[in-house]
Protein backbone atom coordinates (compact mmCIF):
# COMPACT_ATOMS: atom_id res chain seq x y z
CA UNK A 1 0.00 0.00 0.00
CA UNK A 2 2.68 2.16 0.81
CA UNK A 3 4.59 1.54 -2.32
CA UNK A 4 0.70 2.50 -4.36
CA UNK A 5 1.32 5.99 -2.73
CA UNK A 6 4.65 6.68 -3.13
CA UNK A 7 3.92 5.88 -7.18
CA UNK A 8 0.94 7.97 -7.11
CA UNK A 9 3.34 10.88 -5.24
CA UNK A 10 5.99 10.49 -7.91
CA UNK A 11 3.67 10.43 -10.82
CA UNK A 12 1.82 13.64 -9.69
CA UNK A 13 4.72 15.41 -9.02
CA UNK A 14 6.26 14.55 -12.12
CA UNK A 15 3.00 15.84 -14.21
CA UNK A 16 3.47 19.34 -11.91
CA UNK A 17 6.49 19.36 -12.59
CA UNK A 18 6.12 19.21 -16.20
CA UNK A 19 3.52 21.48 -16.07
CA UNK A 20 5.07 23.92 -14.77
CA UNK A 21 7.84 24.13 -17.25
CA UNK A 22 5.30 24.58 -20.04
CA UNK A 23 3.80 27.03 -18.47
CA UNK A 24 7.43 29.00 -18.25
CA UNK A 25 8.16 27.46 -21.68
CA UNK A 26 4.51 29.30 -23.02
CA UNK A 27 5.50 32.26 -21.28
CA UNK A 28 9.13 32.39 -23.08
CA UNK A 29 7.18 31.48 -26.45
CA UNK A 30 4.69 34.56 -25.98
CA UNK A 31 7.12 37.16 -25.41
CA UNK A 32 8.97 35.85 -28.64
CA UNK A 33 6.44 37.26 -30.62
CA UNK A 34 8.60 40.62 -30.99
CA UNK A 35 11.00 37.90 -33.04
CA UNK A 36 8.19 36.91 -35.17
CA UNK A 37 7.18 40.15 -36.20
CA UNK A 38 10.79 40.94 -37.11
CA UNK A 39 11.42 38.36 -38.88
CA UNK A 40 8.02 37.37 -40.62
CA UNK A 41 9.56 35.19 -43.40
CA UNK A 42 10.03 32.69 -40.41
CA UNK A 43 6.13 32.62 -39.46
CA UNK A 44 4.93 32.42 -43.19
CA UNK A 45 7.84 29.33 -43.77
CA UNK A 46 6.24 27.47 -41.28
CA UNK A 47 2.45 28.69 -42.13
CA UNK A 48 2.88 26.52 -45.25
CA UNK A 49 4.71 23.67 -43.42
CA UNK A 50 1.88 23.18 -40.85
CA UNK A 51 -1.37 24.94 -42.48
CA UNK A 52 -0.77 24.42 -46.31
CA UNK A 53 0.52 20.86 -46.41
CA UNK A 54 -1.95 19.91 -43.86
CA UNK A 55 -4.71 21.55 -46.41
CA UNK A 56 -5.31 18.50 -48.76
CA UNK A 57 -5.86 16.26 -45.84
CA UNK A 58 -8.49 18.64 -44.33
CA UNK A 59 -10.27 18.56 -47.58
CA UNK A 60 -10.77 15.22 -48.35
CA UNK A 61 -11.58 14.64 -44.88
CA UNK A 62 -14.04 16.79 -44.69
CA UNK A 63 -15.99 15.93 -47.89
CA UNK A 64 -16.27 12.62 -47.15
CA UNK A 65 -17.40 13.64 -43.37
CA UNK A 66 -20.07 15.74 -45.20
CA UNK A 67 -20.97 12.82 -47.09
CA UNK A 68 -21.40 10.78 -43.92
CA UNK A 69 -23.37 13.23 -42.39
CA UNK A 70 -25.68 14.31 -45.41
CA UNK A 71 -26.53 9.83 -45.71
CA UNK A 72 -27.00 9.41 -41.71
CA UNK A 73 -28.95 12.59 -41.47
CA UNK A 74 -31.62 11.84 -44.09
CA UNK A 75 -31.80 8.54 -42.62
CA UNK A 76 -33.06 9.70 -39.53
CA UNK A 77 -34.57 13.39 -40.63
CA UNK A 78 -36.66 11.09 -43.73
CA UNK A 79 -38.26 9.01 -40.48
CA UNK A 80 -40.32 12.45 -39.39
CA UNK A 81 -40.51 13.74 -42.76
CA UNK A 82 -38.11 16.34 -41.66
CA UNK A 83 -35.96 15.37 -44.91
CA UNK A 84 -35.96 18.86 -46.29
CA UNK A 85 -33.86 20.62 -42.55
CA UNK A 86 -30.77 18.43 -43.73
CA UNK A 87 -28.88 21.41 -44.82
CA UNK A 88 -29.17 23.02 -41.39
CA UNK A 89 -28.28 19.12 -39.58
CA UNK A 90 -25.19 18.78 -41.95
CA UNK A 91 -24.01 22.83 -41.22
CA UNK A 92 -24.96 23.38 -37.53
CA UNK A 93 -23.07 19.70 -36.71
CA UNK A 94 -19.89 20.95 -39.12
CA UNK A 95 -19.70 24.55 -37.78
CA UNK A 96 -20.25 23.99 -34.17
CA UNK A 97 -18.32 20.41 -33.46
CA UNK A 98 -16.99 18.21 -36.03
CA UNK A 99 -15.16 21.27 -38.25
CA UNK A 100 -12.93 22.51 -34.71
CA UNK A 101 -12.50 18.89 -33.43
CA UNK A 102 -12.13 16.92 -36.51
CA UNK A 103 -9.58 19.94 -37.64
CA UNK A 104 -8.47 19.73 -34.89
CA UNK A 105 -7.37 16.07 -34.08
CA UNK A 106 -5.99 15.96 -37.82
CA UNK A 107 -3.67 18.98 -37.12
CA UNK A 108 -2.41 17.02 -34.72
CA UNK A 109 -2.01 13.88 -36.24
CA UNK A 110 -0.14 15.50 -39.40
CA UNK A 111 1.43 18.72 -38.28
CA UNK A 112 2.07 18.42 -34.41
CA UNK A 113 3.82 15.23 -34.77
CA UNK A 114 5.82 16.53 -37.75
CA UNK A 115 6.90 19.62 -35.29
CA UNK A 116 7.44 17.77 -32.12
CA UNK A 117 9.75 15.36 -34.77
CA UNK A 118 11.59 18.27 -36.14
CA UNK A 119 12.02 20.48 -33.24
CA UNK A 120 13.27 16.70 -31.72
CA UNK A 121 15.57 15.80 -34.26
CA UNK A 122 17.34 19.45 -34.15
CA UNK A 123 17.66 19.01 -30.12
CA UNK A 124 19.57 15.28 -30.63
CA UNK A 125 21.44 16.65 -33.35
CA UNK A 126 22.84 19.44 -30.96
CA UNK A 127 21.54 21.99 -33.53
CA UNK A 128 19.47 23.79 -30.38
CA UNK A 129 22.67 23.80 -28.82
CA UNK A 130 24.39 25.52 -31.23
CA UNK A 131 22.30 28.03 -31.50
CA UNK A 132 22.67 28.86 -27.80
CA UNK A 133 26.50 28.84 -28.04
CA UNK A 134 25.97 31.69 -30.91
CA UNK A 135 24.02 33.67 -28.86
CA UNK A 136 20.58 33.04 -30.78
CA UNK A 137 17.79 32.13 -28.49
CA UNK A 138 15.71 28.74 -30.12
CA UNK A 139 12.55 29.30 -28.00
CA UNK A 140 12.39 32.59 -30.04
CA UNK A 141 13.74 31.66 -33.35
CA UNK A 142 12.32 27.72 -33.40
CA UNK A 143 9.81 27.73 -31.20
CA UNK A 144 7.50 30.73 -31.55
CA UNK A 145 7.59 30.81 -35.38
CA UNK A 146 5.94 27.61 -34.92
CA UNK A 147 3.34 28.10 -32.33
CA UNK A 148 2.24 31.38 -33.92
CA UNK A 149 2.02 29.82 -37.31
CA UNK A 150 -0.41 26.59 -35.53
CA UNK A 151 -2.45 29.14 -33.65
CA UNK A 152 -3.16 30.88 -36.94
CA UNK A 153 -3.36 28.08 -39.17
CA UNK A 154 -5.98 25.98 -37.43
CA UNK A 155 -9.20 28.56 -37.95
CA UNK A 156 -8.75 28.60 -41.54
CA UNK A 157 -8.31 24.71 -41.44
CA UNK A 158 -11.36 24.18 -39.58
CA UNK A 159 -13.67 26.63 -41.88
CA UNK A 160 -12.31 25.27 -45.29
CA UNK A 161 -13.31 21.29 -43.33
CA UNK A 162 -16.34 22.60 -42.69
CA UNK A 163 -16.95 24.47 -45.79
CA UNK A 164 -16.06 21.23 -48.00
CA UNK A 165 -18.29 18.71 -45.44
CA UNK A 166 -21.54 21.30 -46.52
CA UNK A 167 -20.61 21.02 -49.72
CA UNK A 168 -20.12 16.90 -49.35
CA UNK A 169 -23.29 16.93 -47.22
CA UNK A 170 -25.51 19.04 -50.39
CA UNK A 171 -23.92 16.42 -53.20
CA UNK A 172 -25.55 13.32 -51.05
CA UNK A 173 -28.57 15.16 -49.95
CA UNK A 174 -29.55 17.16 -53.12
CA UNK A 175 -27.79 14.88 -55.82
CA UNK A 176 -28.26 11.78 -54.97
CA UNK A 177 -31.30 11.26 -52.41
CA UNK A 178 -33.37 14.09 -53.78
CA UNK A 179 -33.55 16.74 -51.10
CA UNK A 180 -35.16 19.96 -52.66
CA UNK A 181 -31.77 22.16 -53.42
CA UNK A 182 -33.71 25.35 -52.46
CA UNK A 183 -34.86 23.99 -49.30
CA UNK A 184 -31.23 22.69 -48.40
CA UNK A 185 -29.60 26.03 -48.53
CA UNK A 186 -32.93 28.76 -47.35
CA UNK A 187 -33.17 26.03 -44.34
CA UNK A 188 -29.37 26.25 -43.30
CA UNK A 189 -28.95 30.21 -43.83
CA UNK A 190 -32.39 31.14 -41.79
CA UNK A 191 -30.92 28.67 -38.77
CA UNK A 192 -27.33 29.12 -38.52
CA UNK A 193 -26.52 32.06 -36.22
CA UNK A 194 -22.96 33.92 -36.67
CA UNK A 195 -22.53 34.63 -33.21
CA UNK A 196 -24.35 31.50 -31.70
CA UNK A 197 -22.92 28.93 -34.08
CA UNK A 198 -19.97 30.22 -36.72
CA UNK A 199 -18.35 32.26 -33.96
CA UNK A 200 -18.29 29.89 -31.26
CA UNK A 201 -17.13 27.25 -33.58
CA UNK A 202 -13.97 29.99 -34.17
CA UNK A 203 -13.26 30.29 -30.88
CA UNK A 204 -12.83 26.54 -30.44
CA UNK A 205 -10.31 26.42 -33.39
CA UNK A 206 -8.51 29.31 -32.01
CA UNK A 207 -8.20 27.06 -28.62
CA UNK A 208 -7.79 24.11 -29.82
CA UNK A 209 -4.46 25.63 -32.77
CA UNK A 210 -3.37 26.73 -29.40
CA UNK A 211 -3.27 24.35 -26.84
CA UNK A 212 -2.40 21.38 -29.64
CA UNK A 213 0.79 23.56 -31.16
CA UNK A 214 2.01 24.63 -27.51
CA UNK A 215 1.49 20.68 -26.61
CA UNK A 216 4.01 19.65 -29.86
CA UNK A 217 6.40 22.19 -29.33
CA UNK A 218 6.84 22.06 -25.76
CA UNK A 219 7.10 18.14 -26.57
CA UNK A 220 9.41 18.52 -28.84
CA UNK A 221 11.50 20.72 -27.21
CA UNK A 222 11.64 19.27 -23.71
CA UNK A 223 12.59 15.57 -25.48
CA UNK A 224 15.34 13.51 -24.24
CA UNK A 225 18.16 14.11 -27.44
CA UNK A 226 17.80 10.13 -28.43
CA UNK A 227 16.39 8.46 -31.50
CA UNK A 228 13.72 6.60 -28.96
CA UNK A 229 13.33 10.16 -26.92
CA UNK A 230 11.85 11.82 -30.07
CA UNK A 231 9.43 8.72 -30.82
CA UNK A 232 8.11 8.62 -27.18
CA UNK A 233 7.62 12.33 -27.72
CA UNK A 234 5.67 12.67 -31.02
CA UNK A 235 3.65 9.95 -29.60
CA UNK A 236 2.91 11.94 -26.49
CA UNK A 237 2.24 14.90 -28.55
CA UNK A 238 -0.82 12.96 -30.68
CA UNK A 239 -2.17 11.35 -27.74
CA UNK A 240 -2.16 14.41 -25.42
CA UNK A 241 -3.38 16.77 -28.25
CA UNK A 242 -6.50 14.30 -28.83
CA UNK A 243 -7.20 13.97 -24.69
CA UNK A 244 -6.90 18.07 -24.50
CA UNK A 245 -9.65 18.35 -27.52
CA UNK A 246 -12.30 16.44 -26.68
CA UNK A 247 -11.65 17.96 -23.02
CA UNK A 248 -11.65 21.38 -24.16
CA UNK A 249 -14.89 20.38 -26.13
CA UNK A 250 -17.16 19.40 -23.61
CA UNK A 251 -15.95 22.43 -21.78
CA UNK A 252 -16.20 25.29 -24.43
CA UNK A 253 -19.54 23.24 -25.38
CA UNK A 254 -20.69 23.39 -22.10
CA UNK A 255 -20.28 27.35 -21.50
CA UNK A 256 -21.24 28.08 -25.10
CA UNK A 257 -24.49 26.19 -25.49
CA UNK A 258 -25.13 25.00 -22.05
CA UNK A 259 -27.31 26.25 -18.90
CA UNK A 260 -24.25 26.58 -17.03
Amino acid sequence: MIGLFQSLGDTTLRILEKSGRGTIFLGAMLVGVMEVLRRPGLLIVQIYSVGVLTLLLIIISGIFVGMVLGLQGYTILSDFGAEQTLGVMVAASLVRELGPVVSALLFAGRAGSSITAEIGLMKATDQLSGMEMMAVDPVRRIAAPRFFSGLISMPFLAAIFSMVGVMGGHFVGVGMLGVDDGAFWSQMQASIDYYEDILNGVIKSLVFGFVVTWIAVFEGYDTLPTSEGVSRATTRTVVHSAFAILALDFLLTALMFGDF
